[in-house]
């Protein structure tokens, strides 16, 4: 059989055109296809890499670490930032300055060495000894040629015990006197003081130990309860919970001071962290006039018509610049009452995230606030891009080093001269990250690009970025306060949720106290009982409440290794950096 004739090729994609311009039509409408289908695969490969990307930013989050050192390679060339004289300059006296603290870090790290007090073997003088005496066996103390041995003393080995601590009962017997056979005159006694709870049948010493427990150690009740039950007493929680609110009434009015000093300082960050709060059965009322308890109320109330079990609420942690002390603060939403109820009266510097709600706040308040972004911020958003963009992100974050560098040099430095040094060596940095910001690989970048995010986070924001700069009292990141919020996140992995709207507002003002004692590093539980102790007795003089006045009469409740452990970790720090700058110059 013969073979039929092979059809064109062209008959499997339809009869081809015969005319010469249909023909060139057809080849540019296949060109089209093919440009808009590379140009689409393209941004599908580019969708697919910020998916990507975002799951790993993700799976960070939850897994990996939170610093956001990168690593700096040896080998690695510096950035050429042009011919600039000024810039050169500026590098050599920061490489010449570094060379200096280099040199007075050795020396003070060895005089300390040399200072330091040799180490003693010996358990301090003020602990109980028991003291036991061992003796050889009978046999061993007679010689069988010389007969019994003389005894010359003893070799003392000192071993440390450990004893769970004991509670006690304090008895007071209140003695009471009458006239024989005249009722009339009642009884006579002496007057009483007042208790921490009705009848005062717990100390201020155990509520002192229930609220560092929970708020310094971060336990929840339950564990609090195993605490006390190794003592032989077994609170239950509703009895520690009325010491924690006994407490918290009175400690409130050195908290309101806490507060109005805060808000006096000048100059304060800002931020916050979520906790979870159980949706009670009813919403509490709304109060005329009162914007944070018309919110509360809607956002309870929303929740209860929904069925929700629990909403996210927040709680702001406020840390003043100069004055050692913490204030934190309890809202029911996101929302810009807490804050705005908070700064109501503030004028000054705040230091805060880039939360829309801030500048509503500083335009209603007539610009009594002057407000400056946060730089930690700003390089977290160039960190997180550095997989899909390592080039443009290693050159911000390489310059964003430098302002940190620079930053590290004016730590120590009197408000004046580190204004100067911002302004003579920060400013020609800002100004180039500007430009680059201004390049054209970067603003031809897709919007919804990681790189058009975090460089349009920087655009948008320069204006506050740059606002250190202007103000010495300025820090150039947020991160003492975000540091802050630490204290909030370690509790909330362990009590995980907040019962009530009171619970929360009880919580923020135990944390209020119990942070700022740590930040004077104090002994939590020394100095909430011996406040507890002075308010109880009627005193009003919260001043010489405040964490920061009372360790100056106190000196055996400052944790001293605390103060030892920062000096030596800044000066690591400081150290590596000046290191660093030194070698950029070689």
């Amino acid at each position: 059989m013969q073979d039929a004739d092979p059809k064109p090729a062209a008959a499997d994609h339809g009869p081809l055109p015969h005319d010469l311009g249909a023909c060139h039509a057809l080849i540019l409408e296949q060109v089209r296809a093919i440009v808009a289908g590379e140009q689409s695969r393209d941004e599908l490969r580019l969708e697919v890499d910020e998916l990507k990307a975002y799951i790993e930013r993700l799976l960070h989050q939850l897994y990996g670490r939170r610093r956001e050192r990168s690593s700096c390679d040896p080998q690695q060339q510096m950035l050429h930032f042009g011919d600039d004289p000024a810039a050169a300059d500026a590098i050599s006296e920061a490489a010449a300055e570094a060379e200096k603290m280099i040199q007075e870090y050795t020396v003070r790290r060895e005089v300390r060495k040399q200072r330091a007090e040799p180490r003693q073997e010996k358990f301090p003088a003020h602990f109980p000894r028991v003291e036991e005496v061992v003796e050889p066996p009978a046999e061993k103390r007679t010689c069988p040629e010389h007969g019994p041995k003389q005894f010359i003393g003893y070799d003392a080995v000192e071993t440390l015990e450990f004893e769970r601590p004991k509670l006690w009962v304090r008895v007071k017997k209140y003695a009471k006197y009458v006239c024989p056979r005249q009722g009339g005159c009642g009884v006579t006694q002496a007057e009483r003081p007042t208790g921490l709870v009705e009848g005062n049948r717990y100390g201020t010493s155990v509520a002192a130990e229930a609220i560092t427990n929970k708020y310094a150690y971060h336990l929840p009740l339950y564990r609090e309860q195993d605490l006390f039950a190794g003592t032989g007493w077994t609170p239950t929680r509703s009895t520690l919970m009325n010491l924690l609110s006994a407490s918290a009434l009175v400690l409130q009015p050195l908290v309101e001071h806490l507060r109005r000093r805060l808000l006096a300082s000048g100059g304060l960050g800002c931020d916050d962290t979520h906790v979870t709060l159980i949706v009670p059965p009813v919403a509490p009322p709304a109060e005329a006039g009162n914007p944070r308890s018309q919110r509360m109320h809607e956002v309870l109330q929303a929740a209860i018509d929904k069925g929700q079990p629990s909403v996210t609420a927040r709680m702001w942690g406020y840390r003043s610049f100069e004055l050692p002390i913490n204030v934190f603060d309890f809202t029911v939403s996101w929302h810009r009452e807490g804050p705005e109820e908070m700064l109501r009266e503030y004028a000054g510097l705040l230091m805060a995230d880039c939360y829309s709600g801030f500048e509503g706040i500083e335009l209603r308040l007539d610009a009594r606030i002057v407000r400056a972004a946060c730089w930690a911020h700003a390089r977290r958003k160039v960190f997180e891009m550095r997989n899909n963009y390592p080039q443009p992100a290693s050159v911000l974050l390489a310059m964003i080093r430098e302002l940190y560098d620079i930053e590290d040099r004016a730590k120590g430095m009197r408000a004046e001269d580190r204004l100067a040094l911002r302004q003579h060596e920060s400013r020609p940095v800002l100004t180039r990250i500007h430009q680059y910001l201004e390049s054209a690989s970067i603003r031809d970048a897709l919007p919804q690009s990681a790189l058009a995010k975090a460089t349009g986070y920087l655009g948008n924001h320069w204006e506050l970025l740059q606002r250190y700069t202007t103000d010495a009292r300025f820090p150039i990141d947020n991160n003492d306060v975000e540091q802050l919020m630490k204290q909030v996140a370690l509790g909330r992995k362990n009590w995980l949720f907040v019962g009530s709207v009171a619970g929360g507002q009880r919580a923020a003002l135990l944390m209020t106290i119990v942070s700022s004692a740590i930040r004077n590093d104090l002994d939590v539980s020394v100095y909430v009982k011996d406040v507890l102790d002075q308010l109880l007795a009627g005193s009003t003089d919260y001043e010489s409440l405040c964490p920061h006045v009372w360790k100056l009469s106190h000196p055996g409740a400052i944790r001293s290794y605390r103060v030892e452990e920062r000096r030596d970790a800044v000066d690591r720090k400081r150290l590596r950096r000046a290191r660093r700058r030194f070698h950029r110059r070689l």
